[in-house]
């Protein structure tokens, strides 16, 4: 899978110091299309901030059964047709994190479900949203003054994301 982009704490306007090791963290993120070519997104109500469904490569877990664990537990929705689309990767200094987000362009299989949300995502308030890929985009892009260190960095991947599937969807 090809690398989309490399974040780093000066594209999100952060200064903070490389430390001199990072932790790794694998993980998958899914644009789900469903049948009225409407993608979803996690509204973060919280933290004033969307993202795309995905999360973190459990031990043993290969990427494409974490991005079906995800959406099914963030957006309570089954994929198919799951196709790759890029790598981004980013470097969070505050967090000493180095994470490689792969993602992938798919659709909904079946019926929109119930999510089933960990602790620190429903104190986050998320809330699955469908909108067309088009608004997607602009709502991210209207995003732009999140103060939230972490939600700063998800924006801009995301949204780099979103705009790559203009040219695949």
């Amino acid at each position: 899978m090809k690398t989309i982009k490399t974040i780093r704490d000066t594209d999100v306007g952060s200064d903070t110091s490389n430390p001199e090791k990072y932790e790794e963290r694998r993980a998958a993120r899914a644009i789900v299309f469903d049948k009225e070519n409407k993608v979803a997104l996690l509204h973060a109500t919280k933290k004033g901030y969307h993202k795309l469904p995905g999360g973190g490569i459990e031990a043993g877990e290969d990427i494409v059964e974490a991005l079906k664990r995800e959406s099914l537990e963030e957006i309570g929705c089954n994929i198919e047709n799951v196709k790759e689309l890029g790598i981004i990767e980013e470097y969070r200094n505050q967090f000493v994190m180095h994470q490689i987000s792969y993602c992938f362009i798919a659709d909904l299989a079946g019926e929109k479900g119930q999510n089933h949300l960990e602790e620190d995502e429903v104190a986050d308030g998320f809330e699955p949203v469908w909108m067309s890929l088009e608004e997607a985009i602009k709502t991210l892009e209207s995003e732009s003054t999140i103060a939230h260190y972490e939600g700063k960095f998800i924006r801009l991947r995301d949204l780099t994301f979103l705009k790559e599937a203009v040219h695949h969807a």
